[in-house]
């Protein structure tokens, strides 16, 4: 008997509010995890600060809840001293593109094989809804006394120019396909992110379920709705680079599809390189026995309790 979604539930009580898009994501995590069939000893979650914080709370895998906006500083450490463990980073839009949107950047320059999901609200649920950096310019959602005067930044832009190797934009309401994307995530080699949009009943009467759904703009011929959200993958659209010679062509075509917004909202993967090599293959050509002794497997002490690490072989190879 395999395991199933239930058996990477804990038994805590799961106190989001009422439709918030993080039940959508809990749900898709553990459905993901079950058709990999992940032990839950093979995972770790790491979480920042916000409502998204609290998911490695609920899930019956090894978790590390850190500060605000260091949630992938901790996720890379974790992946490269056991890189047999598959690391999940989940943070919010604030969490990891306000105070954390340096490591961010910094962490596509690595292309570390671990997966980074952001919960994507377009505000700071946890304090109260304060504009995050992914609320759109001129949008005044019930929780700001004024307009939002700040651009929005694009998850999937700054990806695809920091050098995340795997980009992709789910819907939290629609679990399956969210599911579906997080099994390529994480079977992914490389630096993977799925940038996640959830509504925020509580803060954000703007980017609402109804809204995403196109309830808003209803056909009056035929009465039906006129949804934003679209699949790319029903469109046609191919985001793998298959050689170093498309890789131009198609991260400007994920470019400009990461522009779309408002009328149209596309979901799927919007790229995928697996050419690149990864952080460990990296650091595998520079000390050679990196691969088979990382530093979660070095014995650091004999059956006495003393030390029995030796150091000089790694500063050897380390020294430039």
């Amino acid at each position: 008997m395999g395991l199933k979604a239930s058996d990477y539930k804990t038994p805590l009580f799961v106190d989001w509010c009422p439709g918030c898009g993080n039940f959508g994501i809990y749900a898709a995590l553990q459905m993901a995890l079950a058709e990999l069939q992940l032990k839950p000893y093979e995972v770790v979650i790491v979480s920042g600060i916000g409502c998204s914080g609290k998911t490695p709370h609920f899930m019956n895998v090894n978790g590390v809840h850190t500060l605000h906006g260091r949630t992938l500083p901790f996720a890379i450490g974790i992946k490269l001293a056991n890189p047999s463990l598959e690391v999940i980073a989940a943070g919010g839009d604030g969490d990891g593109l306000g105070i954390g949107v340096g490591h961010f950047a910094s962490t596509g320059r690595r292309n570390v094989d671990l997966t980074y999901i952001i919960h994507d609200n377009a505000v700071y649920g946890l304090t109260k809804g304060q504009a995050s950096p992914t609320l759109q310019l001129g949008l005044q959602p019930k929780s700001l006394p004024k307009p939002n005067v700040n651009a929005a930044i694009n998850p999937i832009a700054m990806a695809l120019t920091a050098g995340y190797t795997f980009i992709a934009r789910a819907y939290a309401y629609d679990v399956r396909h969210t599911s579906d994307l997080l099994v390529q995530a994480i079977n992914h080699k490389g630096l993977a992110l799925v940038n996640i949009q959830q509504p925020c009943p509580t803060y954000n009467n703007i980017n609402t379920k109804d809204w995403y759904g196109g309830l808003d703009r209803v056909n009056p011929e035929t009465g039906n709705p006129n949804p934003r959200i679209y699949k790319l993958a029903e469109t046609g659209w191919d985001p793998v680079v298959r050689t170093a010679d498309e890789d131009l062509e198609k991260s400007l075509a994920a470019l400009k599809k990461a522009k779309e917004w408002g009328d149209k909202i596309p979901i799927g993967v919007f790229y995928k390189n697996e050419l690149i090599p990864t952080y460990q293959e990296r650091i595998s050509r520079t000390i050679p026995f990196y691969a088979t002794s990382p530093p979660a497997k070095q014995k650091i002490k004999d059956e006495s309790g003393s030390p029995a690490l030796v150091m000089e072989k790694w500063f050897k190879e380390l020294r430039v």
